[in-house]
């Protein structure tokens, strides 16, 4: 019963507690919609100049213009274009529209040369002659005129490929894994910032740990024979309640502004809830080191720094390996609990992956959370426990 004690005086703690555990609780959804406020009013836009010289050419008495039709044609492939949003404008001065390129207030020029229904013809009747052709005018320096004249030169292939009845030399299928085909800027964010919400407990499981040295109640609880894992155990079971209330309330969120998800919710509350326990084992060594409230949230912003910048929660972060364990790539960051759960939640969230696949994120966060409560206790039972034991 006494794990039971402590976690009713724990509850009765935390709820004095209140602006640390509202802070906690509302982190994770603060930053969904903040970074849903980003996307949606950073959502790129790529403007397209089109100027039509081509004179056209005479086919069975009737003028065929090919530059009309392509343009037609490019205009037509944007309503199949779900994640490139352009916007494509046909002018009559290339003077003009030069300038504006040079201004940013356009990404690309095309020109449609003269004889380009003239060559379209030719090629129909196997005359190689002369190629069909465009010319772009743009800053090569800008990431949207790269995509801009990219997407501008697939249609004018797959254009000329239409109209001379040619075949392409290679056929390209593309499969998008998992949901990974339909999501946007905004679903990839989430499972980092899911996992976010949880390294926020950072706060209030260290303030809930000092606070018995603090308020000098951990020798009664000492002399009252409890254990250090009925102890520590009653602190954790609250603290994993608080972490999944607030990656579920982040969830719901993410949900009500649009994230789109595929996979299993348990599996999620499962990653959720171990990834909760490292964080609250990490959690004791900041208690450790500390001995009041205020010092947690001086010295516990270092750490909540790292795990939050460093380990791709708020943004995504790759890094080289540094060695391998079976297979699985052991990188830097990966001495930080977090990057494995955001691996974990990508592969079951987008890539749609089962429990096995994830065996080995599981496996090492585990392992990390053994490794911080080893040392985390080691460190606690040395400055709290041992010398209050002493001053007696």
């Amino acid at each position: 019963m006494k794990i039971a004690d402590i976690v009713l005086k724990s509850l009765k703690e935390q709820a004095r507690s209140i602006w640390i555990l509202l802070l906690t609780l509302s982190m994770g959804p603060f930053f969904i919609f903040v970074y849903f406020l980003i996307i949606e009013t950073s959502k790129p836009q790529y403007n397209i100049l089109l100027i039509n010289n081509d004179e056209g050419v005479e086919v069975a008495e009737t003028n065929i213009n090919h530059g009309g039709i392509f343009i037609d044609y490019f205009k037509s492939l944007k309503s199949d274009t779900v994640a490139m949003p352009f916007k494509i404008e046909t002018i009559e001065d290339q003077l003009s529209g030069i300038e504006r390129v040079k201004k940013r207030k356009s990404d690309a020029l095309i020109i449609i040369n003269s004889s380009f229904s003239s060559a379209i013809e030719k090629q129909k009747n196997n005359d190689n002659t002369s190629a069909p052709g465009i010319e772009i005018f743009g800053d090569l320096t800008s990431t949207n005129y790269l995509i801009s004249a990219i997407w501008a030169n697939e249609a004018l292939n797959q254009y000329i490929i239409n109209a001379t009845n040619s075949k392409r030399i290679i056929e390209v299928k593309e499969t998008a894994l998992g949901i990974s085909g339909r999501i946007n800027d905004f679903d990839m964010i989430v499972p980092g910032i899911l996992i976010v919400s949880i390294i926020m407990l950072m706060f209030t499981a260290s303030i809930a740990f000092v606070a018995e040295v603090e308020n000098k109640t951990i020798m009664r609880l000492k002399l009252s024979k409890l254990s250090a894992i009925e102890f520590l155990g009653g602190i954790s079971i609250v603290q994993l309640l608080v972490g999944l209330t607030s990656i579920i309330l982040t969830l719901i969120t993410a949900i009500i502004l649009g994230f789109n998800y595929s996979g299993s919710v348990l599996i999620m509350i499962a990653i959720a809830a171990i990834t909760s326990l490292s964080i609250i084992a990490f959690s004791l060594v900041i208690a450790a080191l500390t001995r009041s409230a205020n010092e947690v949230l001086v010295v516990g912003n270092f750490p909540i720094f790292l795990f939050m910048f460093f380990t791709g929660a708020a943004f995504p972060l790759r890094s080289e390996p540094i060695f391998s364990v079976a297979g699985y790539p052991i990188t830097l960051q990966g001495f930080m609990s977090p990057s494995h759960a955001i691996s974990a939640l990508n592969k079951t969230l987008i890539m749609n992956m089962d429990m096995v696949s994830i065996i080995p994120e599981i496996t090492a966060i585990l392992i990390l959370t053994i490794i911080y409560f080893i040392i985390g206790a080691a460190i606690f039972k040395h400055r709290h426990l041992k010398l209050r034991k002493r001053s007696l």
